[in-house]
């Protein structure tokens, strides 16, 4: 699974006209919580959802780029299916209904 860090607006745009379904995690190195949520996540998508990419995108680095999206608190993920947002989960983010809610638009995208 493709794992990578956002470095721009330019590039966000890209990655997510390029990909049908994209996941951005939002998060600072300084999160506790982001930094034991992330590999979960990365494990998840591996696991049960290998078509949509993971990318990271640093709040403190690219507070921009949050802050276009209305990303204000970390972790924060998001998801989107052809350029779209689709889910929106923040804080404290359960895997399971994080996976219920990719599940059900995933198989209308990829199957």
């Amino acid at each position: 699974m493709l794992y990578e860090t956002i470095n721009s607006q330019e590039e966000l745009d890209k990655v997510l006209k390029e990909n049908m379904g994209v996941l951005l995690y939002f998060s600072t190195f300084s999160c506790n919580v982001g930094e034991a949520l992330e590999p979960k996540v990365i494990e998840m998508l591996n696991t049960s959802f290998s078509k949509i990419p993971f990318y990271y995108i640093d709040m403190q680095m690219l507070p921009e780029i949050a802050a276009k999206y209305g990303v204000f608190v970390e972790p924060t993920i998001l998801v989107f299916f052809d350029g779209r947002e689709t889910i929106r989960k923040s804080r404290l983010i359960s895997i399971p209904d994080l996976a219920a809610s990719i599940e059900r638009i995933y198989k209308l995208a990829f199957d």
